[in-house]
């Protein structure tokens, strides 16, 4: 019997939500891009580039928050567990020797203790640069580094493990047959993957703990999950919007679209029609029992990318229903510790990717999410 207390899992689809800490002020972001600077600063100064364009989007029952405040991470919680959500997955910033940024929402969380809501980490692991979180705009931008994603060795991953375990102990830790689970944004960034996945598996047990439950996240072709479970990883959290534009537009006009964007953006509008692109981002690996779809319920970066954003239209809750349904089809034959489905994401304000409540939509998303997971 495991000691840990066990999250609240739906029988028709283990809902895990993508979470952004980038809602407080800190001093990295007060020196890059001037004081005060949080996800909202891109997210109210945003102009629609269409006629139509959802553009700028306004939050409704939350407000313009800071996640300094508790009681809006209980408002959250609440919002996420009334829908039928099973916990949100913190996104978690580790660059190397120690160096952490955007920690204080999570650490308030694991501290307190509230709120009292599943909860479990992704790693963020990619370097940070001018373009990251801002809007340059502009083709004659170049992107300069601001901080350097680095894989130290064994040293580092040991640091980085004890700096976490403290929440893997949390009885509010998700887990995956009572092993923490534990998100990779890029697996193939870490060049010694195998080291990494060792050691920490390692330190696991060593510490009382049944092993990690690894998830790499594939946002390319769908090769990718086999060389993702190939590195070590026990599950992959595969993300189809890559080959779902590729199918609406053609994989070499994409390709080329990609390219001009990144050379000359703003030449013109990348845009998709959400129905499209969530009628081919699912494919057969989804149905796998290593393998986690991602739901998503609307798409839209240009709050922080400008015309270099990828757009998706027409995105609204009865279209996310719709594509909710399919997901929870895929993962039906599953057994339940494998039903699970991430949301991309419950605040990515800045990427117009969220299910909080908005001035247009108010919480219906939220409520799409209830009907079918509750």
């Amino acid at each position: 019997m495991s000691i840990y207390m066990e999250a609240a899992k739906s029988e028709k689809g283990r809902v895990i939500a993508y979470y952004l800490p980038q809602f407080h002020p800190i001093p990295e972001n007060d020196r890059w891009w001037g004081k005060g600077f949080t996800e909202w600063t891109n997210v109210g100064k945003a102009k629609p580039l269409f006629r139509g364009h959802y553009q700028p989007r306004i939050p409704a029952d939350l407000g313009y928050y800071d996640l300094r405040i508790p009681d809006v991470r209980e408002s959250q919680a609440k919002l996420a567990r009334e829908a039928g959500i099973e916990g949100f997955m913190y996104w978690h910033y580790w660059f190397g020797n120690g160096k952490r940024i955007l920690e204080m929402p999570f650490n308030e969380v694991l501290n307190s203790g509230k709120p009292d809501f599943p909860f479990c980490l992704g790693w963020a692991n990619h370097s940070w640069r001018n373009d990251s979180w801002e809007n340059k705009g502009g083709w004659m931008d170049t992107p300069s580094l601001l901080i350097e994603q680095l894989y130290p060795g064994a040293d580092d991953y040991t640091q980085h493990f004890y700096s976490l375990l403290a929440a893997f102990h949390d009885k509010r830790y998700i887990r995956h047959e009572d092993k923490p689970i534990f998100i990779v944004y890029n697996p193939f960034e870490i060049k010694d993957c195998k080291l990494f996945l060792d050691t920490w598996n390692n330190l696991a047990i060593k510490n009382g703990l049944r092993g990690i439950h690894f998830i790499g996240i594939s946002r390319g072709w769908t090769t990718e999950v086999p060389q993702i479970i190939n590195l070590g990883f026990n599950a992959v959290n595969r993300i189809g919007q890559w080959e779902a534009e590729c199918a609406v537009k053609g994989k070499l006009s994409r390709l080329i679209t990609h390219k001009i964007i990144e050379s000359i953006g703003g030449v013109y509008l990348d845009r998709y029609d959400y129905s499209k692109i969530t009628k081919y981002i699912f494919n057969d690996l989804d149905k796998r029992a290593d393998v986690y779809p991602t739901i998503l319920p609307q798409w839209d970066r240009s709050a922080r990318s400008g015309k270099k954003a990828e757009i998706y239209t027409n995105s609204n809750p009865d279209k996310f229903e719709i594509h909710l349904k399919t997901a929870l089809d895929l993962v039906k034959g599953k057994e339940l510790e494998d039903k699970i489905i991430f949301l991309k994401s419950w605040n990515e304000w800045g990427e117009g990717n969220y299910v909080e409540p908005d001035l247009k939509y108010g919480t219906r998303y939220l409520e799409v999410l209830k009907k079918h997971l509750v």
